[in-house]
C-alpha cells in the first residue's frame, strides 16, 4: 500500500511538472532604439557574478595592487615581522584605494550606474560608460612598453590609437606596469633602512660582537627613524600623489 501511495504521488508530481508553464531561462526585448535588454533573472544572474569577480576587479583596475605591495616592503625592510599585520596593512590598502579611486567611482555614478537606475539606459550602455572612467585611469598609469608588448604577443598591432586597445590587453599591461612602479617605490624605501643595517654590522663587527645579530640593535634605530620623519604620512602622501602625477 505504501508503495502504491508513493507511485500515485510521483505520477502526480511528474504531470504537474510537465503541465506547470517552465520559466524562460533568456528572453531578449527589442527597444525602440535598437537596443535590447535582457530578463530580470539574466541581469541578477550577471549581478551576482559580477559580485564573484569583485576581489579580482580591485586588484587589476584599481590602485591596490601597488599599495599592498608597497607596504608590505616596507614592513619588510623595516624588519618588524608581523607589524602591521596583514589585516591592518589589508584594511589600509583598500580604504586608501577607495580614497584615491574616488574620482572615478564618482564618474561611474553619474555615468552609468544612477541613468541605468533611472532606466534611461540599458545595461549594455551602463556597462560601456562604466568602463570609460577606468579606462582612462589604467591608460594614464600604464607604461607604453608594457602595452606594447602585449599587443606584440597577441599579435595584434593594427591599432590606430590607444583607444582601440581592448581590456583584454590593458588589464595585463596596467597590472604589470603597476608591480613595476610598486618594486621601483619598495626599492628606493629599502635604501635608508640597508644603509642602518650597514653601519650597525659595522659596528659590531669591530667591536668584536660578531655573536650578536645586527638586527636586534637595527631595528630600533629603524623605527625611531621611521617615526621622527613622520614615515607613514610621507609613504601614504607618496603613494596618493604617484597616481596624479
Amino acid at each position: 500500500m505504501n508503495k502504491l501511495t508513493v507511485m500515485i504521488l510521483l505520477l502526480l508530481v511528474g504531470n504537474a511538472a510537465v503541465a506547470a508553464p517552465g520559466i524562460d531561462a533568456v528572453t531578449i526585448t527589442t527597444n525602440p532604439d535598437g537596443g535590447q535588454t535582457y530578463t530580470v533573472t539574466i541581469q541578477v544572474l550577471a549581478l551576482m557574478t559580477m559580485l564573484t569577480l569583485l576581489p579580482a576587479l580591485l586588484l587589476t583596475m584599481t590602485s591596490f595592487t601597488r599599495i599592498m605591495i608597497v607596504l608590505g616592503l616596507l614592513r619588510q625592510a623595516i624588519g618588524t615581522a608581523q607589524a602591521p599585520s596583514n589585516q591592518v596593512l589589508l584594511g589600509l590598502s583598500f580604504f586608501l584605494t577607495v580614497f584615491i579611486m574616488m574620482p572615478v567611482f564618482d564618474k561611474v555614478n553619474s555615468q552609468a550606474v544612477q541613468p541605468y537606475l533611472e532606466e534611461k539606459i540599458n545595461l549594455t550602455t551602463a556597462l560601456e560608460k562604466a568602463s570609460e572612467p577606468f579606462r582612462t585611469f589604467m591608460l594614464r598609469q600604464t607604461r607604453e612598453a608594457d602595452l606594447e608588448m602585449f599587443m606584440r604577443i597577441s599579435g595584434r598591432q593594427d591599432f590606430q590609437s590607444v583607444d582601440d586597445v581592448s581590456f583584454a590587453l590593458l588589464l595585463p599591461a596596467f597590472v604589470t606596469s603597476e608591480l613595476k612602479t610598486a618594486f621601483q617605490i619598495g626599492f628606493l624605501l629599502f635604501l635608508p633602512f640597508l644603509i642602518i643595517d650597514l653601519v650597525v654590522a659595522s659596528v659590531l663587527m669591530s667591536m668584536g660582537m660578531m655573536m650578536l645579530s645586527p638586527m636586534i640593535v637595527s631595528l630600533p634605530f629603524k623605527i625611531m627613524l621611521f617615526v621622527l620623519a613622520d614615515g607613514w604620512s610621507l609613504v601614504l602622501e607618496m603613494l596618493a600623489a604617484s597616481f596624479y602625477v
